[in-house]
């Protein structure tokens, strides 16, 4: 016999249900007339899992467990399409601004749950890496360039390395 200090909640966690068979008798002893508090020490379970089973056993008629609610999603298959073609016609918006946006089509969307859409679909809110322009400075040596080699040989264009990312610096050791 097991001791009060080791209950079924100690064994199993709290995560778990009780199985089927474990349910059954606690149906079964309170067909008898057994009180909650008997069953709970006869078969070693918690007073308020015993207590549990034999409401949702008056309630529902069966001790199996239930599947889950599911709550509607706000999100048609229709209006996540509408949504990616926005996404695909103007990558500049906010969240909050297509929000707003699908507001105006007749839902009602927080910004919280365009976000998640969004991140569903596989889009992320990322910054657009900024290219600097070339200045007008630099526009005037290029062309200068272009225009002191515009008479050069195959031989001296292959030794040119050309890049407009970054300055090489080639030195003779």
């Amino acid at each position: 016999m097991q001791t009060a200090s080791t209950n079924i909640c100690e064994r199993m966690g709290r995560s778990q249900e009780l199985s089927d068979s474990k349910r059954g008798p606690v149906i079964g002893c309170h067909l008898c007339n057994t009180s909650i508090r008997d069953i709970s020490w006869q078969l070693n379970i918690p007073r308020s899992t015993v207590s549990g089973i034999i409401t949702k056993w008056k309630q529902l008629g069966t001790t199996a467990t239930q599947p889950p609610s599911v709550r509607p999603r706000k999100m048609t298959e229709r209006g996540q399409r509408m949504l990616k073609h926005t996404v695909h016609r103007s990558r500049q918006l906010s969240a909050e601004s297509m929000a707003k946006n699908q507001t105006l089509c007749g839902l009602q969307i927080s910004t919280t749950t365009m976000r998640r859409e969004l991140h569903g679909m596989g889009f992320q809110g990322r910054a657009t890496a900024s290219k600097p322009y070339i200045t007008e400075c630099n526009a005037k040596r290029w062309m200068l360039w272009c225009k002191a080699c515009r008479h050069w040989t195959l031989e001296q264009w292959r030794c040119v390395l050309c890049s407009d990312e970054l300055t090489l610096l080639c030195l003779a050791i």
